[in-house]
């Protein structure tokens, strides 16, 4: 059995290798620009509630959408 200090829960097994960070510490480099990455992703469809009389009309908006995602990634990295 295995207790988690922070909370005093108690588990009966545990998955997995990471750790919890110390408290009061930043999170690493790595997870500080993975975190970053994340937000940075766009998926270029615009805000917003979208009423379309059949799927194909969404379905167009969604293509030209992803493309432009596709072509703005492409000039950019």
């Amino acid at each position: 059995m295995d207790r988690d200090d922070r909370t005093g829960e108690t588990f009966l097994r545990v998955v997995g290798r990471r750790t919890a960070p110390p408290l009061g510490e930043p999170p690493p480099p790595a997870s500080r620009d993975a975190l970053a990455a994340m937000a940075r992703y766009r998926t270029r469809a615009p805000k917003g509630i979208f009423v379309y009389r059949n799927h194909a009309e969404m379905e167009a908006d969604r293509l030209r959408w992803t493309v432009d995602a596709m072509i703005e990634r492409a000039r950019h990295g």
